[in-house]
């Protein structure tokens, strides 16, 4: 399994020392954050999309790309890249870029954010979200995956011979997650496609995320990819941690109660044992996310959130200390045990892909067409709910 982090990037006053960073600092401590997270042997960092205040992460590519070139091991990836209300012919050559970059240490996850005023500023419909989705992404697929593109759709203008630029690299595309929180239409997409699925699930119960993983493993099996227990999942989270469980709960307290996401709401006693939370000692973030496993399967990515609400920039740092060097080994140990043999550890790598789509004739070429590997897998023409041209199916929970 891999782990890493995920940052919503939130400009947040420090609620006991008063001081706020300004949009500069928490940019470069978002830089710290991922180099540090490397340095310490944690598999992923990610960063969301947003483009509105509190938040700075407005330019995923720009950050990841220069990561890119001061990282050494950790897959740069989205915890969110906005599906519905960017244009997928950007999408298709910025993220084909920052695959050539990195040299394919990079994925990403299309979701459709949680700020519904977004949709107008990029001139959309927040009431077409799902249908923004299910097109932009079968467009971004079709960018990918051909050299030359004719295409007509709803929602932007048509496409003439177009050619994205650069093509991905050695041919194969990087590898997508969707992300989804409430929508089992996006749950079904991932799973036509044969794409991974992550369940930021850190304001839900577990019986919420167990529904939706299920609802996902179901169809994925469903459309031949492979048994259920072989589909790829990640799961979100959160831990604020000390040596002792009582430091912990006394430090972070008053970040969760201004938290700009869900302070002056819950109580954290209530929040901590409603949602994937979790304060306290490192002991205590293991056996929580150790039982994960049982709930939903064997899953192949966990992120935690750590850099949030205002905490200060030497206290994420520990943070992630703590997660690389006590959690994550034995984190690892126990739910590596829990895997079946023929279930996959991780998610697949670039090379992996690579060496797929060669088995398959597709791989060294700029044009992949429609060659499949272990993890996209074909559908049967006529049971395509989630492609444009067949209509949309809407998906059952």
């Amino acid at each position: 399994m891999q782990f890493g982090i995920f940052s919503v990037s939130d400009v947040t006053t420090d609620p006991t020392t008063g001081r706020t960073p300004d949009d500069t600092e928490r940019v470069r401590n978002m830089l710290t954050i991922a180099r540090h997270a490397d340095e310490a042997g944690l598999d992923v960092f990610a960063t969301g999309e947003h483009h509105n205040p509190p938040f700075v992460a407005s330019s995923p590519t720009t950050m990841l790309g220069y990561l890119a070139g001061v990282t050494q091991n950790i897959t740069l990836s989205t915890a969110t890249t906005l599906i519905t209300t960017n244009d997928p012919v950007r999408l298709a050559e910025e993220y084909a870029m920052l695959q050539v970059i990195s040299g394919g240490r990079m994925d990403l996850m299309m979701g459709r954010g949680n700020t519904g005023p977004v949709y107008p500023w990029f001139g959309q419909d927040i009431r077409q979200g799902i249908p923004l989705a299910v097109e932009n992404y079968a467009l971004l697929r079709r960018l990918w995956t051909e050299d030359v593109v004719d295409w007509e759709g709803k929602f932007r203008t048509p496409l003439q011979g177009f050619t994205s630029t650069p093509r991905p690299l050695d041919g194969v595309p990087p590898f997508v997650w969707h992300g989804s929180i409430r929508s089992p239409e996006i749950a079904e997409q991932a799973a036509y496609y044969g794409d991974g699925f992550l369940h930021n699930n850190i304001f839900w119960p577990m019986h919420h995320t167990r529904q939706m993983v299920r609802y996902y493993r179901q169809r994925f099996e469903h459309y031949g990819h492979g048994r259920a227990d072989q589909a790829i999942v990640g799961l979100g989270g959160q831990a604020f941690m000390r040596k002792r469980s009582q430091d912990a709960w006394n430090e972070f307290r008053p970040y969760f109660d201004n938290a700009p996401v869900y302070g002056h709401g819950p109580s954290m006693e209530d929040f901590t044992q409603q949602t994937p939370l979790t304060v306290g000692s490192p002991q205590q973030v293991i056996d929580r996310y150790a039982s994960f496993v049982d709930d939903v399967g064997y899953y192949q990515r966990q992120l935690f959130l750590v850099d949030h609400a205002g905490l200060p920039l030497k206290t994420v740092l520990e943070q992630i200390d703590l997660l690389a060097g006590e959690v994550v080994p034995e984190l690892r140990r126990i739910v590596e045990s829990k895997r079946p043999a023929d279930v996959p550890l991780n998610p697949p790598t670039h090379a992996e892909r690579v060496a797929a789509a060669a088995a398959s004739g597709g791989a060294g070429a700029t044009h992949v067409g429609d060659s499949t590997d272990p993890y996209t897998g074909t559908v049967a023409e006529g049971d395509r709910p989630n492609d444009p041209k067949h209509g949309t199916q809407e998906a059952r929970a």
